[in-house]
């Protein structure tokens, strides 16, 4: 079942890779011809439902779980790794280090230390290093540890699901500095759901976070001493003797109108992302860090990170730059189509990566429950933007091969878009503020691996969408992935003189005529003849696996979301599972638009839809159901969601 699963998961990628690329092979095909994802087979009676991995020093792969279980992989690079059973009895192990014979991991309340001090790859002794409180909340995970150059060890700890993210215990919402001996030094504050953080070669802390309360998209943000994320919660106790700062929860506006980049110039310790992962587009709930440290040999991309996407099974890079001192950059594509949700990622000896995937509760595009792969480079190189370099008036793309040249001076090649999100309480934000820019001028290098771009609608604090849909290298190729995403924080002078252009492109409400959401005026005073509801289940599922009603009725419909997440429904207008699958599909590709239509295809296939509905939130929409009998489909169409979140419509 499972091997069926994946194969309908390639296929949609190929459906979609059609519709997005125009390209005769998908991309997770295309992808593939330079980095391969290879299964490491895991044993029928293991759940392997990964939380962290790191290397032992005789070659022996760690894996703890979500179960609380620390798992031994022996001959990881091979087609037959032995797994045994190194710990056990613990509490949501979301994060593994390896150092000096010994494992460490966070579980919820504590930061613990494993040791096998016999000899027979099972831990003989469990010390805690650190404890905090725990509120008893499903939300409390705790992620870590990652040693920096000075031994410590960083964890971060996720705030409770209560009111839109609460920390009800003392350090919820915190990254925190713990000594092998115990001492404990809180660094930064405002974290929600810090899944995934890292160190960079240069001793910099960076998290990655998730859409939420206060979170419009996810995110990466280098983190220092003193510093706030965004989410006020975690200010409740900077009270503490400890705390790097003294910002309160009320200093923080719930709705001033401004962009976190903005309010950032009001509170000082407030910090700006340095990456942002547009929602839906690049991701849907960011993961783990890994800097490729490999020297060249996982290709040509020594010196920049990668960050998992659990939601979208997928990897992502980033290139990073420091301008005036702030961390900015570009996000991209990389490799998509793993079986599960990427959590975790670790390299091997090899200089491959081994990638540790979980999707219980949080449903992924990666349809198996959980799983353990490599990716592997090829030794092919792809043709793709290496590096983008924002200057003060454009920017500088670096490319993996020589460039058309004839190609890359015409101006029509290139598309840029910037836009933003709101910094406000409510969960998510919608694409606000969205402006064409221009392409002025594009000057390529003498030998066809640069080119200068010269643009027009430059802006401060925003994301710069680049698209350059038909260049071609010297070869021949077209570029494997076409998009780049640049985060514009700083320019080398300090001084943005790119020509500002009057192209401003307004925050519009579509219209959408199958949604409604007023009783239409022609059912009269007798209204509707069947009222029905419908909720939602953490796990990305309807509350309800079927809901039967009559043909040629007046339907009342309502969505109540229960979750923690966004959700909407659209009623299929055609009989058949395959339906719902295609209008989920189309709904992907519907880019920086989604979020104005809903994430709902305009589609003949679309017979009523409502509105996304965020956490605690309602919708009543009213249509009028088929006059044909049979099996129609109900469908979260909110990117990534589509897969899982089906229930069954029966018109008799």
């Amino acid at each position: 079942m499972q091997n069926v699963l994946k194969i309908s998961y390639v296929v949609l990628c190929f459906c979609i890779g059609q519709i997005a690329f125009g390209q005769s092979k998908s991309i997770v095909e295309k992808e593939a011809e330079f980095y391969k994802i290879v299964d490491i087979p895991i044993p029928k009676d293991i759940k392997l439902e990964v939380g962290g991995l790191a290397l032992t020093d005789d070659d022996k792969l760690g894996v703890s779980t979500r179960r609380g279980e620390v798992w031994l992989v022996e001959n990881p690079y091979s087609n037959t790794p032995n797994f045994k059973l190194f710990a056990h009895g613990l509490h949501e192990a979301l994060g593994l280090a390896y150092k000096d014979n010994a494992f460490y991991l966070s579980q919820r309340g504590e930061l613990a230390r494993l040791e096998d001090k016999d000899g027979d790859d099972e831990a003989d002794s469990y010390k805690t290093i650190f404890s905090w409180p725990l509120s008893g909340n499903y939300h409390d995970y705790s992620y870590g540890p990652k040693f920096d150059k000075n031994g410590d060890m960083i964890v971060t700890l996720n705030l409770s699901w209560i009111n839109g993210g609460q920390s009800t215990v003392r350090w919820r919402g915190w990254m925190l500095k713990i000594t092998p001996e115990g001492k404990m030094t809180p660094i930064a504050t405002g974290l929600r759901s810090p899944a995934g953080f890292g160190i960079n070669p240069e001793g910099d802390y960076f998290f990655t976070e998730n859409q939420g309360d206060w979170v419009g998209s996810g995110r990466m943000t280098h983190l220092e001493v003193g510093d706030f994320a965004g989410h006020p919660s975690g200010l409740r106790w900077t009270d503490d003797p400890q705390s790097p700062l003294t910002l309160k929860p009320e200093d923080i506006e719930d709705n001033s109108g401004l962009t976190l980049y903005e309010y950032a110039e009001k509170v000082p310790e407030l910090k700006a992302p340095a990456i942002w992962f547009p929602h839906t587009i690049l991701g849907i709930s960011t993961s783990d860090i890994l800097y490729d440290t490999s020297g060249g040999k996982f290709g040509p991309f020594s010196g920049q990170e990668f960050v998992g996407d659990q939601g979208h099974s997928k990897i992502m890079r980033v290139f990073m730059e420091k301008v005036n001192g702030v961390y900015q950059g570009a996000a991209f594509p990389f490799v998509e189509g793993f079986s599960s949700g990427v959590l975790r990622m670790v390299w091997g000896r090899d200089n491959n990566m081994f990638v540790g995937m979980t999707s219980r509760g949080w449903a992924s595009t990666g349809t198996d429950p959980f799983g353990l792969q490599r990716l592997e480079w090829t030794g092919k190189t792809p043709f793709e933007i290496k590096t983008m370099k924002a200057k003060d008036d454009g920017f500088e793309l670096e490319f993996t091969k020589p460039i058309d040249k004839s190609q890359a001076e015409d101006l029509s090649n290139y598309k840029m878009v910037t836009f933003n999100y709101k910094y406000y309480k409510t969960y998510g934000s919608p694409i606000i503020d969205q402006q064409n820019a221009m392409v002025h001028k594009a000057e390529v290098s003498d030998d066809g691996l640069t080119v200068k771009l010269t643009v027009h609608g430059m802006r401060l604090g925003f994301i710069h969408q680049l698209e350059i849909p038909s260049l071609k290298a010297t070869s021949g190729e077209t570029l494997l992935h076409k998009k780049a995403y640049y985060t514009l924080n700083e320019v080398p002078s300090g001084e943005l003189k790119s020509m500002q252009m009057d192209m401003k492109k307004s925050d519009k409400k579509v219209e959408q005529p199958k949604r409604i959401t007023n009783i239409p005026h022609e059912w009269g005073e007798d209204g509707a003849d069947q009222k029905v509801s419908i909720g939602t289940i953490p796990g990305l599922k309807y509350d309800v696996e079927e809901i039967t009603i009559n043909r040629n009725s007046k339907i009342e419909f309502t969505l109540n979301n229960n979750d923690d997440m966004i959700h909407n429904v659209v009623i299929t207008s055609k009989q058949g599972k395959e339906v719902a699958l295609k209008v989920g599909q189309e709904a992907l590709g519907l880019g920086l638009d989604g979020p104005d239509l809903n994430y709902v295809p305009f589609s003949d296939l679309v017979l009523a839809h409502s509105g996304t509905v965020g956490p605690e939130g309602s919708e009543t929409i009213y249509f009028t159901s088929p006059s044909e009998p049979g099996e129609y489909w109900i469908v979260c169409t909110f990117p990534g969601h589509y897969l899982t979140m089906l229930t069954k419509l029966i018109v008799k």
